[in-house]
């Protein structure tokens, strides 16, 4: 049963909120975006309360011989509809990770296997920005470092669209492959990893950094890098001294530079202090997916065997080329759909 108070509460504050707007009081944008979350709400929650008073008049109708048989077969699909409606309510009371409609910063390293993990890094880049192209989303290399041989030291991409964040931050973690390099001439199977930081974009209004707190600092950018490394003093590395973080941009516009590498800076802080109160909510955070703790392994890519196993979820897929291709829809979907299980579970016993 949705607790009914709950539900009278929500209805009352869109009826504030459609009031306020009617009269033009306070910050119109900021109660349109709350009116427009809580719309789709009221609107279930209305269809809740018809279904509920149509339950209890038709067990009414069974003290009623003449109404009785009637009162049978209508109550079924009554209670069936009053089921259906209260999930969907539980769902949509679930509190929201408010980032999850953000565009997201993609940053990518390789971990353990030397070379062989920098090749699969870029194997994961080009894997993000084909799922980024299905989705219809912009994708932008910020920062590229490149091996040798075509493999990736590191990358940083800015991801804009709708709900970017939703749908990656699940894919944060060590992602692991196991796989005949082709620098192997034995072929063998080597197993390496590659880690995955997926950060919500943060805004000023989010993170405040203080000027004094920061060092900028322009260079030449140098080393393997294809298109992304240039030959002037654009450059541009920004040093957080208090936290010891540093980003670095390296376009062609130092002005550019600058904008993009504190974008940067404040998505990783932002992301810093969302796992400092998640940290305080919830002991076991590195057992609930979507935590974000990129120090566990959450998926490997078998290739001899064209398999992809989610370690979380225990999800395995025997269609590897298609997930490398760009095909991860089921995989989101599925770790969508068991984080939406559990918080629902931590929501009703809470």
């Amino acid at each position: 049963m949705v607790p009914l108070d709950r539900l009278a509460q929500i209805t009352e504050r869109f009826e504030y909120l459609e009031a306020a707007m009617a009269q033009g009081n306070g910050d119109l944008a900021a109660l349109g975006r709350e009116y427009a979350e809580l719309r789709p709400v009221v609107t279930q929650i209305a269809a809740y309360r018809e279904v509920l008073d149509e339950v209890t008049q038709t067990e009414a109708m069974l003290a009623d011989p003449e109404m009785r048989a009637l009162a049978e077969d209508e109550l079924p699909v009554l209670r069936a509809r009053r089921s259906d409606l209260e999930e969907s309510l539980r769902l949509a009371l679930l509190p929201k990770d408010a980032a999850d409609a953000r565009p997201a910063i993609l940053e990518i390293r390789p971990g353990t296997g030397g070379e062989e993990a920098a090749l699969f890094a870029a194997d994961l880049l080009r894997m993000y920005q084909r799922f980024a192209e299905t989705r219809g989303w912009r994708f932008e290399i910020v920062e590229e470092q490149q091996t040798e041989l075509g493999g990736i030291k590191e990358v940083v991409v800015n991801i804009q669209g709708s709900g970017v964040f939703a749908q990656m931050k699940f894919e944060s973690g060590v992602h692991r492959v196991q796989r005949v390099p082709s620098t192997e001439s034995g072929g063998r199977i080597h197993t390496s990893a590659a880690t995955v930081a997926v950060l919500p974009e943060a805004q000023e209004v989010d993170i405040a950094i203080d000027p004094g707190d920061i060092r900028i600092d322009t260079m030449r950018a140098s080393g393997a890098g294809g298109q992304h490394v240039n030959t002037t003093d654009s450059a541009v590395r920004i040093t957080h001294i208090s936290t010891g973080i540093v980003v670095t941009s390296a376009e062609k516009s130092q002005h550019r530079n600058r904008e993009i590498a504190m974008q940067v800076l404040r998505a990783r802080l932002l992301d810093a202090e969302r796992n400092r109160v998640d940290g305080e909510r919830s002991a076991d955070r590195r057992a609930q997916v979507g935590s974000g703790d990129r120090s566990e392994r959450i998926r490997t890519y078998n290739f001899p065997q064209g398999r992809m196993t989610d370690h979380r979820i225990n999800l395995t897929l025997y269609k590897l080329d298609q997930v490398m291709q760009g095909d991860l829809g089921d995989i989101i979907d599925a770790l969508a759909a068991d984080d939406q299980a559990r918080r629902l579970a931590e929501f009703e016993h809470a």
